[in-house]
């Protein structure tokens, strides 16, 4: 089989600093710039070189995401309508917050790696040099806020007589500690860096274990060994040993004497390349987040983390990597690359709605600072620095911060910028589907955060239509990094000239009669109960296509009669599936794949795909050959399947063989996972989604010799139609199209007008708003949000499984309404209020009745 193969390139190893493998590498630095996922480290308790990963990976699964309550401040409700004579279940109010106080923002700083990266010296780290950055950054960015030096892999290179790491006496002849005492003087916090796991050498000396009478190093290695890190260079610790979780205390009330303030854990699994539970880092994590919780110490995940286990990270850690390094492992050439920033803007679409106060989505060194450096045009620089602060992800730079340039100071010391990252509240895209590509943010003042990206290749305008950010009316725009404003606008501003990979950064503060939707994601709504975002329970907004037969011989051909489900086949270049790893893409291979092309992959255990997608069914289509091998399935994290694309050795291939299928999915939105387990290549062809149909039949005559209408049904509450269009034009309801009841009819005079042959018109449907929902089966169960304004009104799906939900404004209750409904229906205005005093109010929903309630947004008018 022929296939393009992907260029790596070769690049110099770096100088490997000495480390003793205490619990962790604390030491480890890279020995190459790109990883071999087949070339693992020999472990060793002396000095052991730890390899970051490198390698160009794209998309991670996007889960089904649970909504975690938040806390909130509830009033207590006052009184019952005297319209029902049903009892009013009490509110089940939100969750305390159990947000670590330390990581309430996201925060600012500096790491070493990408210094050690570009220098090729695992031992930068000197004294010295720390001393020299925590100097810098008081003097240039302390009035910013930069206030944390995290030192990355090198910093120790042996053992205490408990089994401790302790720091590098070459690097720090004074002591780690006097460093350390320098930069608290400074203002500063100080961070080190460590994996999971403990060294077999550390296991065999029997250590005996501090503050723990009994308890050696010996006891605490799982048996037989299983391997800990993506770098097979520790082995898993037992913690159903208690000696384990005291054997992690010791060191973390250790490294408290020491005065750290920050712990970088790396290589942490599921994620780290390795995602298919051979590797499994999820008891460090827990027993880690203990023991550094006592002291609070920042708790820092790396790197590409699993986002299928995006509640677990939230529950013990204050930040995840979302991605792979941002290093190009370039040598002295440069810090980083475009490509490295553009990757995470997939990365940010998926992990949005996972950080918050407590726990935020990292990104990796920003490293703008110096041109010279960087590997990135000004507007690049600027572009990443947007990202950044747009995401609410901790803006910490890796430069070295002696060298800072004008630009680079500029873009990190940008106050209103800085406020944006620091307000907290990630920004979602409007779509990623295009290069132009528009982010928002609804902050607590009722401001939105709007970032308007260009993307493409070349000079372009970029778009931000209000209705898309859920604002309706004018609003005052500024441009928070020329720190201009521009004025009062209508329904929509347009960036001009938007250069390549360029930004525009605006702050939009919609007029007092403006109105504002919040969807039920949004970070201010706050759930009291068990609430469960989709799961099923969404209705998306959707079309169907309806083929035309045109013909001119005076018999129209007959209709075409429609099943329960439609495939919709998706071809591997749909921006919608998401690859993660080193993927290479091969076209014109004239093997008879779908659409002539494919995917494929060569890293088994690292290698995978996924594609989120709406509907009850989906199959996996690749080809069938010998170099092919076996792969794991998981449908909504769930593994549910191991298949095999392998054929003969000496049987040919065959294209477009359906390996994996499943038909009995819930109407809803799933998320199908595929991960690469054996085999020389893994390739994807096409998947085939299964959905209900909409419309029967789903292809209708005309006949230009005997002209008429023609009809069909819509299968769906036809309240839900929302319309025909066709090569992108809208059709004219009254003129091409008539409706009644379920019946669509097209016009005689429309048909008309189409060519002799098929044509393809597609038939439209309401979704939920944003296509997504939040509900819930607990009676009692709570929904709120605080606004400032003087009426508010709230947006919910009805349906046959619903009932009654209660109204409370300011804790009063005001309201009972009727969810229930024969069909299911999408966006219903089922409540609305106005003529509040102007101010501060809060809308509170409770359920009362029925299997479920739904809640889709709250709509509010400001003052």
């Amino acid at each position: 089989m022929t296939r393009r193969t992907r260029m790596r390139r070769g690049l110099p190893a770096l100088v490997a600093a000495v480390a003793a493998l205490g619990l962790v590498a604390a030491a480890a630095v890279p020995a190459s710039a790109t990883p071999d996922p087949t070339t693992t480290p020999t472990p060793s308790a002396t000095a052991t070189a730890t390899p970051q990963a490198t390698a160009t990976p794209q998309a991670t699964a996007t889960p089904q995401a649970t909504a975690t309550p938040q806390s909130t401040a509830t009033a207590t409700p006052t009184a019952t309508p005297k319209a029902s004579t049903a009892a009013v279940p009490s509110p089940i109010p939100p969750a305390a917050s159990t947000a670590d106080p330390w990581a309430l923002t996201p925060y600012l700083g500096w790491s070493s790696y990408s210094m050690q990266v570009y220098s090729g010296n695992g031992k930068w780290i000197t004294a010295d040099q720390l001393i020299a950055q925590s100097d810098a950054m008081k003097a240039k960015l302390g009035k910013a806020g930069y206030d944390r030096i995290n030192v990355d892999a090198g910093w120790s290179d042996g053992v205490d007589a408990n089994g401790r790491p302790t720091p590098s006496a070459a690097l720090y002849p004074q002591g780690l500690k006097k460093v350390i005492d320098h930069v608290h003087a400074n203002g500063q916090k100080f961070g080190v860096y460590l994996i999971p796991g403990i060294s077999s050498e550390v296991a065999d000396k029997a250590y005996p274990i501090a503050n723990a009478p009994g308890c050696t190093t010996h006891d605490i290695m799982k048996q037989p060994p299983q391997q800990a890190d993506y770098w097979k260079i520790g082995y898993r610790i037992d913690f159903s040993n208690p000696c384990a979780q005291k054997y992690v205390d010791s060191i973390a009330d250790e490294l408290a004497d020491l005065g750290v303030n920050f712990v970088k854990f790396d290589s942490v699994t599921p994620g780290s390349g390795i995602s298919d539970g051979s590797v499994d880092a999820r008891d460090d994590v827990a027993a880690w987040s203990s023991a550094l919780k006592k002291h609070g110490i920042w708790f820092e995940l790396s790197w590409a983390l699993d986002i299928n286990y995006a509640d677990y990270w939230k529950q013990y850690a204050n930040g995840w990597r979302v991605d792979w390094d941002v290093e190009c492992y370039c040598g002295g050439e440069a810090l980083t690359q475009w490509d490295n920033i553009n990757r995470l803007f997939p990365r940010a679409a998926d992990w949005w709605r996972h950080a918050g106060p407590g726990g935020w989505n990292d990104f990796d060194s920003l490293d703008v600072g110096n041109g010279k450096m960087d590997g990135l045009t000004p507007d690049e620089r600027r572009t990443a620095a947007t990202l950044w602060a747009i995401s609410a992800a901790p803006m910490y730079t890796g430069n070295d911060l002696t060298k800072l340039d004008t630009l680079g100071l500029e873009l990190l010391t940008n106050k209103e910028v800085i406020a944006v990252d620091q307000a907290g509240v990630p920004a979602r895209p409007v779509s990623t589907t295009a290069k132009q590509q528009v982010w928002y943010a609804l902050n607590a003042d009722g401001s939105y955060t709007v970032a308007l990206f260009n993307l493409g290749r070349s000079e372009s305008d970029v778009t931000a239509n209000w209705s898309d950010i859920g604002l309706k009316g004018p609003a005052t725009v500024r441009d928070l990094w020329s720190h201009k404003n521009l004025g009062r606008v209508k329904d929509a501003f347009v960036a001009s000239n938007v250069p390549i990979h360029g930004v525009r950064l605006l702050r939009v503060t919609p007029d007092r009669d403006a109105t504002v939707t919040v969807n039920d994601d949004a970070l201010g709504m706050k759930y009291g109960g068990i609430w469960t975002r989709n799961g099923g329970a969404e209705v998306a907004s959707t079309t169907q296509a309806l083929t035309v037969n045109v013909t001119d011989t005076g018999t129209p051909a007959p209709s075409t009669s429609t099943g329960p489900t439609r495939t919709t086949s998706i071809n591997d270049t749909d921006p919608g599936i998401a690859y993660s790893g080193q993927w290479g893409y091969s076209s014109g291979r004239n093997f008879g794949d779908y659409q002539d092309d494919v995917h494929y992959a060569e890293h088994p255990g690292t290698d995978s795909f996924s594609y989120t997608f709406t509907g009850t069914g989906i199959s996996y289509v690749t080809e069938l050959d010998s170099s092919e091998g076996g792969a794991d399935v998981y449908i909504d994290g769930s593994l549910v399947k191991t298949i095999s694309a392998s054929s003969a050795p000496s049987a040919p291939h065959v294209p477009q063989q359906t390996v994996f299928t499943a038909t009995d999915l819930t109407n809803g939105q799933h998320t199908l996972r595929v991960v690469m387990k054996s085999g020389q290549f893994m390739l994807i062809d096409r998947l085939d989604v299964l959905q209900p149909n909409l419309i029967d039949p789903s292809s209708v005559s005309f006949d230009t010799k005997a002209p008429a209408a023609a009809s069909f049904s819509v299968l769906r509450d036809p309240g839900e139609f929302t319309g025909i269009t066709a090569n992108g034009k809208t059709l004219a309801q009254g003129s091409d199209y008539t409706v009644s009841g379920s019946t669509v009819t097209l016009s005689t005079a429309y048909l008309a007008t189409l060519p002799v042959g098929a044509a393809t018109l597609n038939v439209g449907f309401r979704g939920d708003y944003l296509d997504d929902v939040h509900s819930t089966k607990d009676t009692g169960a709570s929904v709120s949000y605080a606004f400032s304004g003087t009426g508010v009104g709230w947006l919910a799906p009805t349906g046959p499984d619903q009932g009654m939900v209660d109204v409370y404004i300011d804790g009063k209750l005001v309201k009972r309404v009727d969810t229930h409904s024969d069909t299911r229906r999408t966006q219903q205005k089922v409540f609305s209020t106005s003529g509040l005093r102007n101010g501060k109010h809060t809308i509170m929903l409770v359920k009362e009745s029925g299997d479920l309630m739904r809640t889709d947004a709250v709509r509010y008018t400001g003052r």
